[in-house]
């Protein structure tokens, strides 16, 4: 999961960092630092933060050739 994709992901739920912290539990400044490029994040706290945009419909394309990308889920 790339920085970018988390900032795609919050958008496409209409979340802001505050949002996505309160329903993950990650503090916001590790979410910003995350999204800045300032921390590569440690994996338990990637796995919140996927988890969360997850639960609420994102789903998280991976690399495969054509670059990392998310989408919402079809209902």
């Amino acid at each position: 999961m790339t920085s970018a994709q988390i900032r795609a992901a919050r958008g496409l739920v209409n979340w802001s960092v505050r949002d996505l912290s309160e329903r993950s539990g990650v503090h916001r400044n590790t979410i910003t630092n995350f999204e800045t490029g300032k921390s590569g994040g440690d994996p338990d706290t990637l796995a919140k933060l996927q988890m969360a945009l997850e639960s609420a419909g994102v789903e998280f394309i991976p690399e495969n050739g054509g670059g990392a990308g998310v989408r919402l889920r079809k209902v």
